[in-house]
């Protein structure tokens, strides 16, 4: 017995949800498969939680446009729904003399971005704001935040929920085939589904679900790459209040301190390219590289007071030494299939842009073509 329904989105992390909570909004009755037993576990669960302001993204990119866009949508959505969240501000630190110029070059790209609050302080103006940091001059981003990603997820499932749309957890996509009246989705246990939209948003493993859509030519399904991300925390209280970042560099944006609603500091995350999105444990040894970088803009870290956190994985389409891809959002206008949208390289700053990413979703099934 094949069940019919209008759209189905394959993945209920946190941009999964708010796709599920827009299509459900729009009208249209929604399922949300997710493989796991809860909502969020993988990236979404495994980030620094930070709403990303868009300022080092090529301008012109959806990345750029998207974080832009969905950082004021995230902030208007968690006031509404009393998610827990909180604008602290980000500094970008040049630690020596020569990355002082970057930050001049980083506030430029911001700009082109639609960013026009950030503020370079000298070395003074920042240490007045945080004591204890050292610097040769750094970027103020006011716009940078905090988010209780969990309670997010929950206010976007609870929307969706309410809209008529409904979650099954335990579903992963065992196969699809498109099909003359739609595509046509088995689950692990047999279950099928009808659906004549389909989002693909299963993060790290995008790629792997479009592969097997049965009718997509796989010229349009990249390769995934796997970059590692881990974190290490710190015992005691940070004598910081606001998120502190080094001068970017290139496979990420360094080893920098975030702080959780709670005001523990975490350290990180670092580039570990790997072959398996399931390689999360935390190495103890690369803290040792973490003191270095660290010390950089904060001599006060003491050696022994970092241990091992929690590593995330960057679902990335770009391998090590590529240039970083752009997120793809890809519709019926480059893969020919009516109805179905592919969410590719959906890495930071993903949940910053959730709310973005779904009214995307929304414009290309909206064109049906």
């Amino acid at each position: 017995m094949v069940d019919q329904v209008q759209s189905v989105v394959i993945g209920a992390g946190v941009v999964g949800l708010a796709v599920g909570r827009s299509l459900a909004q729009s009208g249209r009755e929604v399922i949300v498969l997710e493989g796991a037993d809860a909502i969020g576990t993988g990236t979404s669960s495994r980030n620094s939680e930070v709403i990303h302001a868009g300022i080092y993204y090529p301008a012109g990119s959806l990345k750029a446009r998207l974080c832009v866009k969905g950082k004021e949508q995230l902030y208007a959505f968690c006031a509404e729904k009393g998610v827990d969240v909180r604008r602290c501000g980000k500094l970008i630190v040049a630690t020596s003399a020569e990355q002082v110029a970057q930050l001049e070059h980083i506030q430029k790209k911001a700009a082109a971005n639609g960013v026009h609050d950030l503020q370079l302080l000298s070395r003074e103006q920042a240490r007045a704001l945080e004591p204890e940091l050292e610097c040769h001059a750094a970027l103020l981003s006011p716009s940078t935040g905090i988010v209780d990603s969990h309670g997010l997820m929950l206010a976007l499932q609870g929307d969706m929920e309410n809209a008529g749309g409904a979650l099954a957890l335990l579903s992963p996509v065992a196969s699809a085939q498109v099909q003359p009246d739609g595509i046509l989705i088995c689950t692990a246990d047999g279950t099928e589904l009808l659906a004549q939209e389909v989002v693909n948003a299963a993060g790290l493993f995008a790629p792997s679900v479009a592969s097997k859509i049965q009718g997509l030519d796989a010229r349009h399904v990249p390769q995934a790459f796997y970059a590692k991300g881990n974190y290490f925390t710190l015992s005691g209280r940070a004598p910081f209040s606001h998120l502190i970042y080094p001068v970017p560099e290139a496979a990420g944006l360094g080893v920098h301190l975030t702080l959780d609603l709670g005001g523990q500091a975490k350290f990180g995350p670092d580039v570990q390219w790997v072959d398996s999105p399931d390689q999360l444990e935390v190495d103890p040894q690369r803290c040792e590289g973490f003191y270095a970088e660290v010390n950089k803009y904060w001599p006060g870290l003491k050696a022994g007071s970092l241990a091992p956190g929690y590593a995330g994985m960057r679902p990335k389409i770009s391998g090590p030494g590529d240039a970083a891809a752009d997120f793809v959002i890809q519709g019926a206008g480059t893969h020919g299939v009516a109805g179905l949208v592919n969410l590719f390289g959906i890495e930071s700053p993903g949940l910053t842009s959730c709310m973005a990413i779904a009214d995307e979703v929304l414009l290309q099934l909206t064109k049906k073509s």
